[in-house]
């Protein structure tokens, strides 16, 4: 181990292939704090499906006041066949999202040297972006009821709540990390203010003020159906991309797929002052349970993303090279469940010795 920093780690392997892939992603970062000094103190919590079904609970207030005192948290994957779509979700997920206030969701779109992708032409050099996701507002508060349930007269609402200060703070993330890249150095506003035009006004209004603080990075806008259609025509034209909770969660799931699928996807979940959450986006995958054939890669570059927030670059940036190492000199066969070439903790093992090696 290092003799240097010491951070907390909260570890929630979480349901399905979750423990496995947790437990590569451990093999890799516990490789990189010992070449970069720095020490992981970890505390494994057992928040999932099987808890659920045994308790009936799904994340007690007092884990979140422990969780309030990590440095950060490592997810492997939440979701159980025998438990109702939503209740862990909400109850854990979006839980530790709202009431640790993790209000930007950061997803990296990169495709790696060796990696498939569907989309024709295109390469590593042209796939690389990044979305910031509002993450605490939107759609997804929960505001809404329902009128005259189960009758023909019913009525949903689901209301869209977007705050100026919630917005504020994730495009101003949105700047910063344009900034930081230091690539095209432009930021887009996603949105679909021809038709949402309340909400529309009050992000593009909002990046327009915030833009005066950073006139060194330009500015564009588009609608989320293009957005959608230039993701597979012109990957190469994004840079940082910000989007409002709904839109983010939808256009993810497609940038994933150009990117090789969810087995690479990896997403953090960003209180830039308090507590943040790092988990690869796919499933559980409960029917590869404990087959040591699932892809654990999301798992690997997401625990990298985590120390690139901690403050250990070097680190992040050695877990990111050893990846790229593995993936595109071969040594991994597929990014599919079995078609790996070896199981999922030699995958792990494989990283954490390129990380030792680089």
């Amino acid at each position: 181990m290092g003799k240097g920093k010491i951070y907390k780690i909260g570890v929630i392997p979480g349901d399905g292939v979750g423990p496995e892939i947790i437990k590569a992603g451990m093999v890799v970062l516990n490789a990189a704090a010992e070449k970069f000094d720095f020490c992981l103190d970890t505390v494994y919590y057992d928040f999932g499906g099987e808890r659920y079904l045994k308790t009936g609970e799904t994340l007690p207030d007092s884990a979140i006041d422990e969780f309030r005192k990590l440095d950060a948290i490592y997810l492997g994957a939440i979701g159980h066949p025998d438990v109702k779509p939503g209740i862990l979700e909400k109850g854990i997920l979006l839980k530790i999202r709202f009431d640790l206030d993790q209000y930007i969701n950061l997803r990296p779109v990169k495709l790696y040297p060796g990696v498939w992708t569907p989309i024709k032409d295109k390469g590593p050099e042209h796939i690389d972006y990044i979305v910031v996701r509002e993450n605490t507002e939107g759609a997804y508060c929960g505001i809404g009821g329902t009128f005259k349930k189960g009758t023909a007269d019913e009525i949903s609402t689901q209301v869209d709540v977007n705050t100026r200060k919630g917005i504020e703070r994730c495009v101003r993330y949105g700047f910063e990390l344009a900034r930081k890249r230091n690539k095209k150095k432009t930021l887009m506003c996603v949105d679909k203010a021809n038709v949402l035009t309340f909400s529309g006004d009050l992000w593009r209004r909002t990046c327009q003020d915030v833009n005066k603080e950073y006139p060194d990075i330009k500015i564009d806008y588009a609608f989320v159906d293009a957005t959608c259609m230039w993701m597979v025509k012109n990957p190469e034209w994004f840079d940082v991309i910000v989007t409002n909770n709904m839109f983010g969660d939808i256009i993810t799931d497609l940038a994933a797929m150009t990117q090789g699928g969810l087995g690479v996807a990896a997403g953090g979940n960003i209180n830039p002052e308090g507590v943040s959450m790092f988990e690869p986006i796919h499933g559980s995958a409960p029917k590869y349970t404990g087959k040591n054939v699932i892809c654990p890669i999301a798992t690997i570059s997401a625990g990298g993303m985590m120390l690139d927030i901690l403050g250990e670059t070097e680190a992040a940036l050695c877990v990111e090279q050893s990846i790229c190492k593995a993936l595109g000199e071969g040594y991994i066969k597929s990014l599919e469940a079995g078609k790996m070439g070896m199981g999922t903790s030699e995958v792990g093992e494989l990283i954490a010795r390129f990380v030792s090696e680089i």
